[in-house]
């Protein structure tokens, strides 16, 4: 399994559109995939927002956030688990 950490910063102003973007949109567009198991969605009150997805393998990347909604690009991490 892979753990994809999908992070961005919105500008303030439009925090609550940038969030409404990643939730109706931007997830919705990878949950289909056969590869996908599940996603998360968080917010903080810094204005960022992090997707945790789950896939059984080849994560697919979440859509480019409009630039207008964005103080930054995102950032994106892949991660598995470590048998301990």
């Amino acid at each position: 399994m892979i753990v994809r950490m999908w992070e961005a910063r919105s500008r303030p102003a439009v925090f609550d559109e940038f969030l409404a973007w990643v939730c109706e949109k931007a997830v919705p567009e990878v949950e289909g995939h056969p590869q996908h198991v599940s996603s998360e969605v968080f917010s903080s009150t810094d204005h960022r927002v992090v997707v945790i997805s789950r896939w059984h393998r080849d994560p697919l990347d979440l859509p480019a956030p409009p630039p207008t909604l964005v103080a930054r690009s995102p950032h994106v991490w892949d991660f598995t688990q470590v048998d301990r």
